[in-house]
């Protein structure tokens, strides 16, 4: 048997997932901060950035999802030892970027047909649109940044990534207190001032990555300059399609359950709507634990199966789905304990409060099984397996998590108060959603991996 991957496969997960975890935290820590520093600002702005976030998100994950199938084809041929081959592949990602970054713009440049289903008042849609349309700016570069991080976490150097997403947050708390509120000589932006502040830091991050990619010699063997121009190929491209497409709408699929939710939510008025965006923000910042373990465990599984060692990406991927499960439940727990004061310290506007608390009753058992299934998906992906798993979320987390929420939320059945209602009534479809997403991924898993032996 091959000795490719290490002896402890625990530690090395942990090795790899703290930087990973680091890094996007401190990506959602913007979105933290500007649900917290915009609650100060007004309620309605509030409402209006959970609403363009939630389309926004979609857009950028959508994307970010097919780029993401760079991660195990680099990750393969790392393992493999074609260092070589690797630049090559990243160019014609580099392309996949422009063609993706051109559909999402014009989705945010044009977001009234989405924002109608809302049904919001004109002011909310005049401040979400704003929002929505100063973010055209910012997705080229997030979308090259990701190319940079996929690479990177492929071949098992995710600190230099880390490094720029905390000098991007460390820039953003300025520069939002600035166009938020106002301040030399410029006016007061309000939620808006959110975006502009996002589009510039995520073109200083993607001049970093550039810069460290073009100059560090510790690149120089992956030839990712010199090779001059280098046209579409076609072939590349398809392959890259067909593992991108399916983990693009996977990641669409799981986040537009929640935009919708958002969007349907916001029918119930403006402070229901800004106590969900205060529950879902908190629960992207835990979904960032098992994303981390999940990422970290995909990158040594593709290394082992690209130097052939089967055995060992199995055991690696089981110990993976343990160690998430087992952080996620203690991280449930512990928010049940606190969430009184994690909701006081998003806003002080006693009304917000009241609708948020009742939804963190869901979170610990959300938070369970959205790990389970979120540590199972991206080991999939590390095989290279990616459609199954898009039909098991669009069955599950539309089928039952949106449509099942919007049952029990509108009450479209009668059954309140037996089952909750209102924004309680779609956390309780969504926990359900992950929770059956979990169950078919793990099972799906198993297939894949006694197929491999």
């Amino acid at each position: 048997m091959k000795q490719h991957a290490p002896q402890r496969p625990a530690m090395q997960i942990a090795a790899l997932a703290w930087p990973i975890l680091v890094g996007q935290l401190a990506v959602i820590a913007n979105g933290v901060i500007d649900t917290a520093m915009t609650s100060r600002y007004s309620a309605t702005d509030l409402a209006a950035l959970s609403i363009a976030v939630s389309i926004y998100v979609s857009v950028f994950v959508g994307a970010n999802g097919v780029l993401y199938a760079l991660a195990p084809i680099v990750g393969q041929m790392f393992g493999a030892g074609r260092f070589e081959a690797i630049g090559a592949e990243i160019r014609q990602g580099v392309w996949l970027a422009l063609f993706l970054t051109v559909i999402g713009c014009l989705i945010l440049l044009f977001p009234q047909p989405l924002l109608a289903l809302a049904q919001a008042s004109p002011e909310l849609n005049a401040k979400a649109s704003s929002y929505l349309q100063i973010l055209a700016l910012a997705l080229p570069a997030s979308l090259g940044f990701r190319i940079y991080g996929a690479f990177n976490t492929a071949i098992a150097r995710p600190r230099a990534v880390m490094l720029i997403q905390l000098a991007a947050l460390g820039l953003k708390v300025p520069l939002n207190a600035l166009f938020i509120f106002g301040g030399l000589g410029l006016p007061a932006m309000g939620g808006p001032g959110c975006a502009l502040a996002t589009a510039l830091t995520a073109w200083l991050a993607l001049g970093a990555g550039w810069a460290i990619l073009r100059w560090s010699p510790s690149y120089r063997q992956f030839r990712l300059f010199g090779a001059g121009f280098a046209a579409p190929r076609w072939q590349a491209q398809r392959t890259l399609l067909r593992l991108g497409i399916p983990m693009g709408l996977s990641y669409l699929i799981e986040v537009s359950a929640f935009t919708f939710m958002a969007l349907f939510i916001a029918r119930l008025g403006e402070t229901a709507v800004a106590g969900h965006q205060v529950t879902a923000n908190f629960v992207t910042v835990l979904y960032m634990l098992p994303l981390s373990i999940g990422s970290a465990a995909s990158t040594l599984v593709a290394h082992a199966l690209g130097a052939g060692d089967i055995r060992t990406a199995q055991r690696i991927g089981n110990i993976g789905i343990l160690l998430a499960a087992g952080i996620a439940a203690a991280a449930g727990l512990a928010v049940w304990l606190g969430r009184p004061a994690i909701v006081r310290a998003y806003t002080p506007d006693p009304a917000i409060i009241a609708a948020a608390l009742p939804l963190y009753a869901f979170i610990g058992f959300y938070h369970f099984f959205d790990a389970l299934q979120a540590c199972a998906a991206y080991i999939l992906r590390a095989y290279k397996v990616t459609l199954v798993p898009t039909v098991i979320y669009a069955l599950m987390l539309w089928g039952v998590g949106l449509g099942g929420g919007y049952l029990l939320g509108f009450d479209m059945l009668g059954l309140t108060p037996t089952l909750p209602a209102g924004a309680a009534g779609f956390w309780l479809g969504n926990t359900a959603s992950v929770l059956l997403a979990a169950v078919f991924l793990l099972w799906y898993l198993r297939s894949v991996q006694k197929r491999m032996r």
